[in-house]
């Protein structure tokens, strides 16, 4: 591995590393803490946490990941010696990446459509078809990432 290819392994995993720490995040506090809310409270605090996670340093890691992937590959691609562990990485972020805008984000959309929490006639059915849907998705991509993170590591050590 050359040193760009070194570093832009490095990056890419640090940037993975912190996405999936994200949706570990949401898995073992945020949604857990969410659970134990009225729905009206639910749905409000989810519509306000999907304007917030819309953020340059959130987009940063959320973009970087995949690029900084993709990066890599195509370096190792062009000196002959492209890594399986780079490739699966990429194929991986590239998961995480369609998982979140074909399934977590249109939940959110939906869930945002779905207008003031004081006014919704039914929110318990708003966030029944919201969150158990949503934590899954959001499990999937986030072992997704993790896997990319051990491949990442898994080339870096040059396996």
């Amino acid at each position: 591995m050359t040193p760009t290819e070194q570093l832009t392994t490095i990056v890419a995993t640090v940037l993975t590393g912190l996405v999936a720490g994200t949706y570990f995040a949401y898995a073992t506090s945020v949604m857990l803490a969410l659970r134990r809310l009225d729905d009206r409270t639910f749905i409000e605090v989810m519509q306000k946490i999907n304007i917030t996670i819309q953020n340059p340093a959130f987009f940063a890691a959320f973009f970087g990941a995949p690029t900084f992937a993709a990066v890599t590959v195509g370096l190792q691609a062009s000196n002959g010696d492209a890594s399986g562990w780079t490739i699966t990485a990429l194929a991986l972020n590239i998961a995480a990446l369609l998982i979140t805008t074909a399934a977590n984000i249109p939940l959110n959309n939906a869930l945002d459509a779905a207008g003031e929490p004081t006014t919704i006639a039914e929110p318990g059915k708003v966030r029944d078809r919201f969150e158990r849907a949503w934590n899954a998705w959001n499990a999937t991509r986030g072992v997704a990432l993790v896997a990319a993170v051990v491949c990442l590591g898994m080339a870096l050590r040059g396996r």
